[in-house]
């Protein structure tokens, strides 16, 4: 793999909380993405989706290789409206038995600043509240610019069970989500990142997982991601922490 280096072994074993495994850019080698992060220590994989299409994809990539890769059906803020969201709900009943959560879902007011349209995002990211409280099933949140409304509609919902995906806000406000028992999920950006850095030192140990967000928020700008990376993840985690 070109700009990234991949460790080649860990002691301990590792679970990527997000991932993006259905990307066509894993086509062409995905036995031998899936070998090296085993290798370094790998043991459960979960895969998003980001519509319908996608989350069919996901479905059967996850069943071809369980239980190392773990399926989740979701809906992208980009891709949303409430149609939409019902359809991709209805799936997710039906296969909530195999499902690890629900994701990828979220807002994400970078990419839209139509205020109606933000609306919609909102009132889609409470129905998949709604549906996690109803299944039982976690969420994998995107918040990209709009981590604290996020959270925000996640609490009026009554949200219980929630990951936030690669945070981008400030600390202070993901203390917030930390004293309702939720975690946010660190790429291996994290290298790069006084962001995500603050975000780490402020936390609890206890409210943060790992994930790669393969193929992308990987530790060199440009370069593609992919799970045998969460131990860049871990070192860095581990230096900030002491």
């Amino acid at each position: 793999m070109k700009g990234n280096s991949v460790p080649e072994e860990t002691p301990f074993p590792l679970v990527d909380t997000h991932s993006h495994l259905a990307d066509p850019v894993f086509e062409k080698d995905l036995d031998q993405v899936l070998a090296r992060a085993r290798r370094a220590g790998v043991r459960r994989i979960l895969v998003m989706s980001e519509d319908e299409v996608e989350g069919e994809a996901v479905l059967e990539l996850c069943a071809e290789r369980a239980p190392f890769l773990l399926p989740c059906l979701g809906l992208y803020p980009d891709r949303v409206s409430l149609d939409r969201a019902e359809r991709v709900a209805a799936r997710v009943r039906e296969k909530k038995g195999v499902l690890a959560a629900i994701g990828e879902v979220g807002l994400d007011f970078r990419i839209e600043g139509d205020p109606e349209k933000r609306k919609i995002q909102e009132k889609v990211l409470a129905l998949f509240a709604a549906l996690s409280r109803e299944t039982g099933l976690p969420l994998s949140v995107h918040s990209r610019s709009a981590g604290r409304r996020a959270m925000e509609v996640l609490a009026e919902a009554g949200a219980e069970k929630v990951v936030m995906h690669a945070f981008d806000g400030k600390a202070r406000y993901a203390l917030e989500g930390a004293e309702r028992g939720w975690f946010f999920s660190i790429p291996p950006s994290l290298v790069r990142s006084r962001q995500k850095e603050k975000l780490v030192l402020a936390l609890p140990l206890e409210n943060l997982l790992l994930e790669s967000d393969a193929p992308v928020l990987g530790p060199v700008p440009g370069a593609r991601n992919e799970p045998a990376l969460l131990e860049v993840t871990v070192q860095r985690i581990a230096e900030l922490k002491g």
